[in-house]
């Protein structure tokens, strides 16, 4: 593929960072990390032994334990030197070898690696909760410098509700924090404007002769000569004014200057239809939260609104520039910056989250914007695929059923059915009946018909229309003929389709098979993201060597 499409990466974002990301190449990040947000608190905070064995990070799991790992990476850090050092040490001093301090020495050597590949011209958004923020905030000093500071967003997350499930007498939390920092001090910024409100509009209480809303404005300079405002005669009246005299005849001249009634104080004409809008400030309770009817619901865990990310990358970056999310989740960011005409780079470390985004962009913006990225990190032969499933069983068992469209049970529910997982949702009448296909993956080589035997007595058990499974091996005859006397299942429109699928990884990634299933009524196993329209007729792509 060519180098200038922009760039979905699965794997861990720092190595990711230190390997594929050039210096200074990318004009935005925004970054949502896990948050550490435990139910119970005071679970961060506690000392342990450092002999844990390290955790596996998921998209369904934000919390972070001190173990090896975790004095691994806090050395990196504390033996790089610097103000990051410092603040890295400080914090041992304060939270000792808790799960707090494994978070921030998780996000330290990140942080300096997206200082790194930012420009000069270049801002950060460090979207946290209350949890970690403070912390956060700190850390962030330390990589970008306390004079890069730009502002503390509050994001009104949720609507009012208890934390007495907690345990804890405190108030409910609805909030969180975006941090918001620049690289240098000429930075890009665009400021936002949202609606007037009614009470405001009523102030444009006149209407001209062409039918435009205006009001009357004040013309006086505050604090006269002492602030340099100048003194001069205008309509009879002599005070200090807030234009220049030069400036002052301009605007009568214009009709933006009426005086009421002889002797009266002239007054500006302000038009509403001039008004840019009320300005955004660093309190953002006009975008509500992703509710469970909201149209781009995905049900993903940590999905954000559109809406969010759309001021964001409007203030921060211009058409062209190129916009960074490293733990990019379900892809909200990579689809705001597809709409909007910025280039993009994603990076997570779940194929979860890659299979979800790929669906995401398909449905946004049709097939064809698959022409416009290039996903690194996949497997894309059966030796890759091998490796895969011996490094993680359920990495590999999130990617293959990406190639089928169909998700992890994980990621439905906790305790899920023995034998399953995932399944795919599809509808094939107007009854609004789901129907549902379920998987077994199976990443060793020792396959036999029992497993077969098995899955169709899960079909049964779960009256699911259809089962496949999948395996690196060919199915024996047995395992075929076992298959073919589960039958059919028959469509609503007389459609048949095999009850029972065999599929090899090599099929899959071969395109020589893949799940029989009803095409002429979509599936619903990820919620189909709404058609998104780009702002311009163009769908750029990034290179990293642009500078």
């Amino acid at each position: 593929m060519s180098t200038d499409l922009n760039k979905l990466y699965y794997g861990d974002n720092l190595e990711v960072l230190r390997h594929y990301i050039p210096d200074q190449s990318v004009d935005l990040i925004y970054l949502d990390p896990p948050f550490n947000s435990r139910q119970d608190y005071n679970v961060l905070f506690a000392e342990k032994d450092g002999s844990r064995s390290a955790s596996q990070i998921t998209a369904f799991k934000d919390t972070w334990e001190w173990n090896i790992e975790a004095e691994r990476s806090y050395q990196e850090v504390v033996e790089s030197g610097g103000r990051v050092a410092d603040a890295m040490r400080a914090f041992r001093t304060l939270l000792g070898g808790s799960d707090m301090l494994a978070y921030l020495a998780m996000m330290a050597p990140r942080l300096v690696e997206l200082r790194r590949v930012l420009k000069e011209t270049g801002t950060i958004y460090l979207h946290c909760d209350p949890t970690a923020s403070h912390y956060l905030k700190l850390l962030m000093d330390g990589v970008f410098g306390v004079q890069h500071y730009i502002n503390e967003i509050i994001w009104k997350r949720t609507t009012a509700h208890s934390d007495s499930k907690q345990g804890r007498k405190a108030y409910g939390n609805v909030t969180d924090a975006i941090l918001f920092y620049s690289k240098s001090d000429s930075y890009y910024f665009k400021h936002q404007h949202n609606e007037y409100s009614e009470l405001y509009l009523k102030k444009y209480n006149y209407v001209d002769t062409e039918g435009r809303r205006y009001r009357l404005d004040n013309l006086t300079g505050p604090g006269g000569a002492a602030k340099g405002n100048p003194s001069y005669e205008v309509m009879g009246v002599t005070r200090f004014w807030r234009y220049s005299k030069i400036k002052m005849e301009e605007l009568i001249r214009d009709g933006r200057i009426i005086q009421t009634k002889p002797g009266s104080v002239p007054q500006y004409k302000r038009y509403l239809d001039e008004m840019p809008g009320a300005a955004v400030q660093s309190l953002w309770e006009d975008i509500p939260p992703i509710n469970s009817q909201a149209q781009e619901r995905l049900g993903y865990p940590t999905q954000k609104p559109e809406a969010l990310l759309d001021r964001i990358l409007k203030a921060s970056s211009a058409e062209g520039d190129v916009v960074l999310d490293p733990f990019c989740g379900c892809g909200t960011t990579v689809q705001v910056a597809q709409r909007l005409n910025r280039r993009w780079i994603g990076i997570d470390i779940t194929h979860l989250a890659i299979g979800l985004i790929k669906t995401r962009l398909d449905d946004g913006f049709g097939h064809d914007v698959r022409k416009t990225y290039q996903v690194i990190g996949e497997p894309t032969d059966v030796a890759g695929a091998q490796q895969l499933a011996d490094e993680n069983k359920y990495q590999f068992q999130y990617w293959a059923l990406g190639l089928c469209g169909a998700r992890p049970l994980e990621a439905i529910k906790k305790g899920a059915d023995r034998g399953i997982d995932g399944r795919l949702y599809f509808h094939d009448d107007h009854s609004g009946d789901s129907k549902q296909i379920i998987f077994s993956v199976k990443g060793g080589h020792n396959i036999g018909v029992s497993e077969v035997r098995d899955l169709i007595g899960v079909l049964q058990r779960e009256k699911a229309e259809i089962g496949v499974y999948i395996s690196f091996e060919e199915p024996t005859k047995p395992m075929q003929k076992e298959a073919a006397e589960a039958g059919f299942y028959t469509s609503a429109d007389g459609s048949k389709y095999p009850r029972l699928q065999l599929l090899t990884i090599k099929d899959l990634l071969e395109g020589n098979k893949n799940v029989q299933r009803p095409l002429h009524v979509r599936d619903v196993t990820f919620k189909k993201a709404p058609r998104s329209r780009a702002d311009a007729a163009q769908n750029l792509t990034l290179n990293l060597t642009d500078e």
